[in-house]
């Protein structure tokens, strides 16, 4: 007698699971664009173990090993020229960092606005500069504060407060530290807001409506309610900031960049351009960058450590 053969019916897959074969098909884009611009670009590290001269192939070159490594602790020019950078990076770093908390009060400030119209213009104002190129930043720097500029032609010519042009972009000595941080402040402080605003928009707005009806006042709840529930992001964020210490960039302090300053405004990632593109020494501007990445990654380590054991367990990575 024939039976007749019941088909299996193939399991259907977990929704939840499927739905993260999706999430992750739909980062792979991104995670390929990370690796061909993140992680393909280190084997040109090899430039750092050869004397690289071109137009001469890599390979054609006389391997020298770790010769720039050393060289750049023995010898006495270069060293003293690294510590000048290294102290410059460290003074504008330190800036960023210790007055890392005005994005926040920023945010703060703008939430507690009432009227709307004036806190979107405000907000708008602020984070346009962001997406302003330090090129043009320098040109409307140059137009108001050079010695023809709008400054000085209507203090001599309009108002006589002075007699003589005043060098504003010719600024040298510590007061380039200053004036650099300035202009990056002008140029990020609506943008990094951004962060915070986001933040104090999840605050659970029960909690503002329990300290009013205590008889709470504004600056009661900003104390008590909004600091405490952005200090997480804030920690975060400084967390990382920290870990980019030696990252400042070279747009900025490229174009700000002239004879009077230079020995203050050049930072690591700028002398590494003009040591590599200007001065042609490709290996040994491979060799700096290669250590100040080294650098980077301890850093980021050790405030991860920092993390785990000051706030309970939350890190960063």
């Amino acid at each position: 007698m024939s039976q007749s053969v019941i088909p299996l019916k193939k399991p259907k897959m977990n929704p939840r699971r499927k739905q993260g074969y999706i999430m992750f098909l739909m980062i792979v884009p991104f995670l390929a664009l990370v690796f061909m611009f993140a992680y393909l670009p280190l084997h040109g590290w090899m430039y750092a173990l050869y004397d690289y001269r071109p137009p001469f192939k890599l390979f054609d070159c006389e391997f020298v090993g770790l010769r720039w490594f050393t060289e750049l602790f023995s010898n006495a020019s270069k060293r003293a020229l690294l510590l000048e950078v290294l102290l410059n990076t460290f003074a504008m770093s330190g800036l960023s960092i210790a007055f890392s908390w005005l994005p926040m009060a920023f945010a703060i400030l703008l939430m507690e606005i009432g009227n709307r119209v004036f806190k979107r213009v405000t907000q708008t104002l602020t984070t346009l500069p962001h997406f302003i190129s330090w090129v043009l930043v320098y040109s409307m720097a140059f137009f108001i504060f050079n010695s023809n500029g709008l400054i000085n032609t209507l203090s001599i010519d309009k108002l006589g407060l002075y007699e003589t042009p005043k060098l504003f972009l010719q600024v040298s000595g510590k007061g380039v530290w200053l004036m650099m941080w300035l202009w990056g402040r002008w140029k990020e402080l609506g943008w990094s807001a951004i962060m915070y605003i986001a933040a104090i928009a999840s605050i659970d707005q029960e909690l503002y409506e329990a300290a009013y009806v205590d008889g709470a006042g504004r600056f009661r709840t900003i104390w008590h309610i909004t600091i405490p529930g952005l200090l997480p992001t804030y920690f975060v964020l400084l967390l990382l900031n920290i870990a980019n210490f030696l990252n400042n960039g070279v747009e900025q302090f490229y174009v700000f960049q002239n004879a009077f300053n230079k020995a203050n405004i050049q930072v690591l990632d700028l002398y590494v351009y003009n040591l590599g593109l200007g001065s042609g020494s490709y290996s040994l501007a491979t060799a700096i960058s290669i250590m100040k990445s080294v650098v980077s990654i301890t850093l980021l380590f050790t405030v991860n450590t920092m993390s785990k054991l000051l706030r309970g367990g939350d890190s960063i990575i």
